[in-house]
């Protein structure tokens, strides 16, 4: 037998059942197109040189069994079989026993002689940062892999066969009851599923809520918030009117002075992102008296609502008047922005327009991470995770706090009681010199005026015992960064700082 009918007899398996069983099981399909007339094995010998060179067919890609090739093209298998040796003798593929025919691993012509293709240089992947201090994501390496496993498999074993259809646009119906009692246990939202519509994060939210005029501009925002979220609305047609933040949070006694135009502001009261700290309680319960009032909308975005150390949970604002406060929350901080999971709690008068929005077939958010979210909701698995992590960020911030406070002592650190995110105060003046000398030592770090208000002003003194949080700084994210990473992040920031002091 030959070396390339050695390979194929590995390859046709039980003489029981049909080629299809067979190709069924290697899970090979390859497309060839012949010419009508000639040597059919030299066609196809010709047409399978070509796709070797072109690229097609890369080195070690597993060729069909020629019984179920030879059935495609409509040929006899002996050609398909000849086709083959002639190929493994020349160099093309091999056969093996056990392993089938492949292409061989072998180098294409250097410096573009004969008919063969010289494959483009790699791409260089971007390495990244040497140091990651930047804020907005958790520490990637921290997935709880195993646990998130754990779920899928059991929440796909339960799973309803309709679970693999078309979806409901509001999102698994199971997700949405886990949801109910979560967000109503740990951050005291009241809803029901029926209130809940799944979204793929804050992003997604905005995009359905302004770009689809559910809700309608201008709306107020905090002076300090993402730059991104601002872009999107603005991309909607809406106009954003900022709202002085302090040590408090938002001042939302300037909403009244915005005029009637302004019916919906949106607030992190959890965490002011990225100056830190809650909304103080008066401003809560003034910010949904105003909404009362006005006719209006609170957009709650709860960001990173489950990291707090130094200080009791602080509830959602949402929990005041359901009616008023559209809730936002999702995986992103909490278990990785990769999931794509997030959710909208409404007032019941926009459940409809916004599933509308949505569009009648589920296509933002898979329905299996659903189910597995889920699963790792009711069985405590979330909670167990959110604890750990919480331990683990606590002696992350603490770590920073610590080595500032040693080598910079000048520079005032704000906004650690909760979050996954530090600002570390400037001199005036200081603050693209130090984004600068970062930069050069390999710290990938935020700059506080990157997530100012273009229209805010930057005061010095808030009246009433408030302090305005402006003028220059550093937003520090103690999470991105993997653990074995984390020491040195902070210790090449404390060097660029040092030399500012």
């Amino acid at each position: 037998m030959t070396e390339a009918g050695a390979g194929q007899g590995a390859e046709q398996g039980p003489t029981a059942g049909s080629w299809v069983d067979v190709a069924e099981r290697v899970g090979v399909d390859l497309h060839l197109e012949l010419p009508g007339s000639g040597s059919r094995r030299g066609a196809l010998a010709d047409a399978l040189r070509d796709a070797v060179r072109s690229g097609r067919l890369s080195p070690g890609t597993r060729l069909p069994p020629y019984r179920a090739l030879a059935a495609d093209l409509g040929v006899a298998r002996n050609t398909v079989a000849d086709a083959y040796a002639e190929l493994v003798a020349e160099g093309w593929l091999t056969a093996r026993q056990g392993s089938g025919t492949r292409v061989a691993e072998r180098a294409l012509p250097l410096g573009g002689t004969g008919t063969g293709r010289v494959p483009e240089e790699a791409p260089v992947r971007d390495p990244g940062p040497a140091h990651d201090l930047r804020q907005g994501a958790p520490d990637a390496s921290a997935f709880p892999r195993s646990a998130w496993a754990a779920a899928y498999r059991r929440a796909l074993s339960a799973a309803p066969a309709a679970a693999f259809g078309p979806g409901d646009p509001r999102g698994r119906i199971e997700l949405r009851t886990a949801l109910t009692e979560y967000l109503a246990r740990s951050r005291g939202v009241r809803t029901d599923p029926g209130r809940i519509v799944v979204c793929s994060g804050f992003a997604h939210a905005l995009r359905l809520l302004h770009g689809e005029k559910v809700l309608r501009g201008p709306f107020a925002v905090e002076e300090y918030g993402l730059a991104f979220h601002r872009d999107l609305l603005r991309g909607a047609g809406v106009r954003t009117v900022p709202l002085t933040v302090d040590e408090h949070g938002a001042r939302v006694a300037e909403l009244g002075a915005l005029g009637s135009g302004v019916r919906g502001v949106l607030l992190t009261p959890a965490h002011q992102f990225p100056t830190g700290g809650p909304l103080h309680p008066e401003r809560r319960a003034a910010v949904v008296d105003w909404a009362r009032g006005r006719g209006g909308l609170v957009v709650e975005d709860d960001y990173d609502g489950e990291f707090r150390y130094d200080r009791k949970p602080v509830g959602a604002v949402q929990g005041l008047d359901p009616e008023h406060v559209v809730y936002v929350g999702s995986v992103s901080k909490s278990l990785s922005p990769a999931l794509r999971l997030g959710w909208m709690v409404l007032p019941g008068r926009l459940v409809r327009d916004v599933v509308a929005a949505k569009g009648e077939r589920e296509g933002w958010a898979s329905a299996l991470d659903q189910l597995a979210l889920a699963e790792f909701l009711s069985s405590g698995a979330y909670d167990r995770h959110v604890r750990r992590m919480r331990q683990r960020y606590r002696a992350r911030r603490d770590l920073l706090v610590g080595a500032l406070a040693e080598r910079a002592p000048w520079a005032e650190v704000g906004g650690v009681a909760a979050g996954l995110h530090a600002v570390v105060r400037l001199p005036s003046g200081r603050e693209r010199e130090v984004l600068l000398a970062a930069r050069a030592r390999g710290i990938a770090v935020e700059g506080l005026a990157a997530f100012r208000h273009p229209e805010a002003t930057v005061g010095t003194g808030g009246g009433s015992g408030s302090r305005e949080p402006g003028g220059d700084g550093l937003v520090v994210g103690y999470a991105a960064a993997a653990e074995r990473a984390y020491g040195a992040a902070v210790e090449a920031l404390c060097e660029v700082l040092a030399r500012v002091g």
